[in-house]
């Protein structure tokens, strides 16, 4: 088996995140929310390929249901463990990176598979890469999901209503660093942008890793037109464009292709993690939605270790990767 656990941004194995532990305690507090390690399984490149994760007490887990929304909780809630102090605290939360930025696999989480592990999304039963549209190499953001949040598709948005695409709300992170598929960091959300995809709504939070060196100069959707000019531009064109490729029309967008606020993208967050408690605790319809996880204890689709070791054993033997067919780093250019 491959596993690996997180240190910072480092992938470390086991015997090497026991050394971790001489670090000073402020240090261990911050590490507290990404010592996640991941398990591989199946061969990379393939529709068998499964990222599954594991907490810091080795327990396989549902990094969709399991993992915290807000950064700082406890594992074993589904609610802020005590009140955030600041509102530079209140705008900061857990993102799972499903595809790490200039990569073209789009990988995400299988909301419809026990413990949800990452996989390649399959159409018409071919593995799925987003095009190349010239200037962009694959994704131009670390790009994931805020865990515990799921997007409602019998919830219709006030503002655009529209209902919701049925998954967890995603992410662009803007920083500098270029993450590794599995990592789970620490965000500060800054806006939001109103996609509608196929006529579903599919909110993207424009966020910054807080490890990153110029994170105290963004607190807003304003900081990054200042600090990284022509970068929300990007967002949008790359958003509208990329099945173009692939013989679909533009996306659309609500509020004429705007940004919105912080404070308004932090509200959507709110209302996507009250839907997915309603759903982890069987108060609404989850449809196809696997919501087993191994933490929630008042949750009626928690099971126990066991359970969960049985479901990543049943997965295919990890492999070797399968190589990536050329086509993939084809670029395309589109008219105006």
């Amino acid at each position: 088996m491959s596993a690996l656990w997180r240190y910072g941004s480092l992938r470390l194995c086991p015997a090497a995140w026991t050394q971790c532990l001489g670090r000073p305690p402020a240090l261990l507090r911050r590490l507290s929310m990404q010592r996640y390690g991941i398990e591989e399984r199946g061969r990379p490149n393939t529709t068998e390929y499964r990222l599954y994760f594991k907490n810091a007490d080795g327990k396989f887990i549902s990094p969709f249901h399991d993992i915290p929304l807000y950064a700082g909780t406890e594992e074993n809630n589904d609610v802020p463990a005590k009140k955030l102090k600041s509102n530079w605290d209140k705008a900061v939360f857990n993102m799972v990176v499903e595809v790490p930025r200039w990569t073209n696999a789009k990988m995400e989480i299988a909301t419809k598979e026990s413990l949800n592990p990452i996989k390649q999304d399959i159409k018409k039963g071919k593995l799925r890469y987003v095009s190349n549209i010239f200037p962009h190499k694959g994704y131009i953001w670390n790009y994931g999901a805020l865990p515990q949040t799921w997007e409602d598709p019998s919830h219709k948005d006030k503002d655009t209503d529209c209902c919701g695409d049925n998954d967890p709300i995603d992410v662009c992170e803007i920083g500098s660093k270029v993450c590794s598929r599995g990592d789970v960091i620490q965000v500060k959300v800054l806006g939001a942008l109103g996609l509608i995809d196929e006529g579903e709504m599919d909110w993207k939070i424009i966020a910054i890793n807080i490890d990153d060196p110029e994170a105290d100069k963004f607190n807003g959707i304003e900081d990054v037109k200042k600090h990284k000019p022509g970068y929300l531009e990007a967002t949008v064109g790359w958003l509208k464009s990329y099945k173009v490729p692939d013989g679909k029309p533009e996306n659309q967008f609500g509020f004429n292709e705007a940004f919105k606020d912080q404070e308004f993208a932090i509200e959507v967050i709110k209302v996507t993690h009250d839907l997915w408690k309603d759903m982890v605790h069987k108060k609404s319809e989850c449809g196809e939605i696997q919501c087993k996880n191994v933490l929630i204890r008042e949750s009626p689709f928690c099971c126990n270790e066991k359970e969960a070791t049985t479901i990543v054993d049943s997965a295919p033997s990890p492999g070797e990767l399968v190589p990536v067919s050329s086509e993939v780093d084809v670029w395309h250019f589109l008219r105006k």
